[in-house]
């Protein structure tokens, strides 16, 4: 990282929105000391200022860090914080996770079901998609939806639809 101060016209490393990186991009825009805008020396596109992937991680560690503590003590009062509502998804993550786990583990690959939007679907069925993967059904939702749990969390597909023939 850089210890010289960012000036219009100068360059920084900056997120390409575009791009999908972590690239060299000229300074277009700043407010005081602030950079705002940011033109891409790769792409050539003009977007807000991001800072690279690394000190976004780096400030959030030091942001965990500093919030244990805290979160331990508000966990033991009724009120609630930001912190806390955060703990609660990513448990909310880890149970569906474990769920999907549990469901999934050791079934032999006759037992799942092809997915397809023709096909009348179960609770609890065992369902290969061809771009989600193993999946199992948590939820019937109507005659034409259902709620699959796939590695990557839960999604609403449609069930026993007629194809136009």
């Amino acid at each position: 990282m850089s210890t010289k101060k960012p000036k219009t016209g100068g360059e920084i490393d900056s997120w390409c929105t575009k791009c999908k990186l972590d690239l060299t991009h000229r300074i277009i825009a700043m407010v005081g000391d602030e950079v705002k805008k940011v033109e891409c020396k790769t792409c050539g596109s003009h977007h807000l200022y991001r800072a690279p992937k690394s000190e976004r991680e780096r400030a959030k560690a030091q942001k965990t860090v500093t919030r244990e503590p805290k979160a331990a003590s508000t966990r033991s009062g009724s009120s609630k914080s930001s912190g806390s509502s955060k703990s609660s998804s990513s448990s909310k993550e880890r149970d569906l996770t474990a769920v999907w786990e549990k469901s999934i583990a050791g079934q032999p690959s006759a037992a799942f079901k092809p997915y397809r939007i023709t096909v009348v679907l179960q609770e609890a069925e065992l369902v290969r998609h061809s771009k989600f993967g193993d999946g199992v059904v948590v939820r019937v939702i109507d005659p034409g939806k259902v709620e699959i749990l796939f590695s990557d969390g839960v999604k609403v597909m449609a069930q026993g639809q007629q194809l136009p023939g």
